[in-house]
């Protein structure tokens, strides 16, 4: 794919009807998904590396044509790509350009108390439901549900901001917490955004955030 990236935009652009060009993507944040019936053990094996953009799904049909998805979830994800990126040169230039981003990313270099907020708003979000995950990306650490986001945080020098994955009016907030930037531009998904600075409403946000998690159901 990074070697032919011409052919990948002109089959996005067939595709899409659009007309992107290459530096209108952020090849950086490439993600290969497999999809099969089955994979081996050595094919399971080869997600357990933290940065390393692949995700294995497999697919299983049923009875009128019923299709189920069971996301393969790494076994351990605390090696890097990079302790077996000189044995081959096409891994090594992956992995120069490709870059996986971690949590640890997103808290680099902010203050105590910041990183303290974001640790008891993720906990909180984490209690909202069940087998809700965390997908930390380039701009924002996402709570996803079924790969869809439920919440996105993104880290400030002074405070947080949230953006709750709803559209516009779809959002009960009777305190009127939450700021409706449909219009304006934003990085989260998701139509409101929430700025916090401390821990005071974090309990009432949690009940916004819960909508999102309930429309995922």
């Amino acid at each position: 794919m990074l070697n032919n990236k011409a052919d990948f935009i002109l089959e996005y652009n067939e595709n899409n009807e659009k007309n992107l060009k290459r530096s209108d993507v952020d090849w950086s944040q490439s993600k290969i998904i497999f999809i099969s019936p089955r994979f081996t053990t050595y094919q399971k094996q080869s997600i357990n590396f933290k940065d390393l953009p692949i995700e294995l799904w497999e697919i299983k049909r049923y009875e009128n044509d019923i299709l189920h998805f069971d996301h393969i979830k790494p076994a351990q994800v605390s090696e890097s790509i990079n302790t077996i990126s000189k044995q081959s040169e096409t891994i090594e230039k992956v992995s120069k350009e490709i870059r996986v981003f971690t949590e640890e990313d997103h808290l680099a270099n902010r203050p105590y108390d910041i990183v303290e907020l974001y640790q008891l708003l993720k906990e909180s979000i984490l209690n909202v439901g069940d087998n809700i995950s965390i997908k930390p990306t380039k701009l924002y650490i996402a709570f996803t549900k079924d790969q869809r986001n439920i919440a996105d945080i993104h880290l400030l020098k002074k405070g947080l901001k949230l953006w709750i994955n709803l559209k516009s009016d779809e959002l009960n907030d009777p305190a009127g917490v939450a700021r409706n930037v449909e219009n304006i531009g934003h990085w989260g998904n998701g139509d409101y955004e929430i700025q916090i600075t401390e821990e005071e409403n974090i309990e009432y946000i949690m009940t916004l955030v819960k909508q999102s998690y309930e429309k995922n159901k």
